[in-house]
């Protein structure tokens, strides 16, 4: 397979992380529309293209070694400068259900290492994250 797009590899980090746990929430899918929407990252990407770039995720993901494969394709496919902006990505959609079960800390990590991003970077950004998620209640 070719590598993705950096758009495409930036979805498929989304998508791999809400799959972590088998299964996709409307929250979820949800939020990677919001993210496609709103972050200037993804200025010049055509929204109606989501589910053919994660539908062709999944059948990266059923490949051997398909998981693996998939993180080291993305690594290739963006730029040094986005890989902080990828991790954030991942992390807005496993926390977008105010909870994080094991398979999504096990993929998160997996995209560090994959990324390279550093410690630094990955407390900052998962601070914010937690901080704009927060309620009164």
């Amino acid at each position: 397979m070719s590598l993705p797009s950096p758009h495409e590899a930036l979805i498929y980090l989304m998508v791999i992380t809400s799959a972590a746990d088998r299964e996709m929430t409307d929250v979820e899918m949800a939020r990677i529309g919001n993210v496609l929407k709103t972050w200037p990252v993804f200025q010049d990407f055509d929204d109606w293209k989501l589910i053919r770039v994660a539908q062709e995720c999944q059948q990266r993901l059923q490949a051997p070694d398909g998981l693996k494969s998939t993180l080291a394709d993305i690594g290739r496919a963006l730029p040094e400068r986005l890989h902080d902006t990828a991790y954030a990505a991942a992390f807005e959609v496993a926390t977008v259900d105010l909870e994080m079960r094991m398979e999504e800390l096990r993929v998160l990590e997996l995209i560090r290492d994959a990324l390279a991003v550093e410690q630094e970077a990955v407390d900052a950004i998962e601070r914010a994250t937690k901080a704009r998620h927060r309620t009164l209640t």
